[in-house]
């Protein structure tokens, strides 16, 4: 008779991609795994597999919480010039309020395991094309509704927008300076005046 699961595997997923999040792949270990998940070796192998597969559950569950919630904006029937406005002053909020300073599990990722990875790659390829297209609608919008001209096509804009975001995940590892971010984000968005 199967054993009933004492956890929410939805629960430990989050607590792994936490840990995950802080350590890295290659800096998490399977005790550090254990601890923070707060189960039993045996209920992780049986309920997510290996580490490998954990840590792929965890990049997809990211992505359906973090990514999906920070994009939402973007992709309303309504976003448009504001919402990407208000999408890079959120990010700074969120950088800034990050006390562990983590930066981004995306941008991390494709930083440490991308260039050696390629199912990795095509993941983390696939979950920044969402935030690209997430930009290319409000970009869109903006444009239908007289709020920007841009000279830009919107691909590459879109493009600019998704590769900013990581580099300020990147700054706001090493220097949280709310006016710093600020600052960056200003240069970024003047494109958009």
């Amino acid at each position: 008779m199967a054993r009933h699961k004492t956890f929410d595997p939805e629960d430990v997923l989050e607590k792994a991609m936490e840990t995950f999040w802080l350590y890295g792949y290659e800096g998490t270990s399977m005790q550090d795994l254990v601890k923070s998940m707060g189960i039993n070796r045996g209920s992780l192998y049986d309920t997510f597999g290996d580490k490998r597969s954990l840590f792929l559950a965890a990049i997809a569950h990211y992505n359906d919480t973090c990514v999906k919630n920070a994009i939402a904006s973007l992709e309303a029937p309504t976003a448009s010039k504001q919402a990407i406005i208000d999408f890079f002053y959120n990010l700074i909020e969120g950088a800034v309020d990050d006390k562990d300073h983590r930066g981004c599990l995306l941008t991390n990722t494709a930083v440490e395991l991308c260039p050696h990875d390629p199912q990795t790659k095509s993941r983390i390829a696939a979950n920044l094309r969402s935030v690209e297209n997430a930009f290319k609608k409000a970009l869109s919008t903006a444009t239908e509704q007289g709020e920007i001209t841009t000279n830009h096509d919107l691909q590459p804009l879109a493009q600019y927008f998704t590769s900013s975001i990581q580099g300020l995940r990147v700054i706001s590892k090493v220097n949280p300076d709310p006016e710093t971010l600020r600052a960056i984000v200003k240069v970024i968005l003047s494109v958009l005046d």
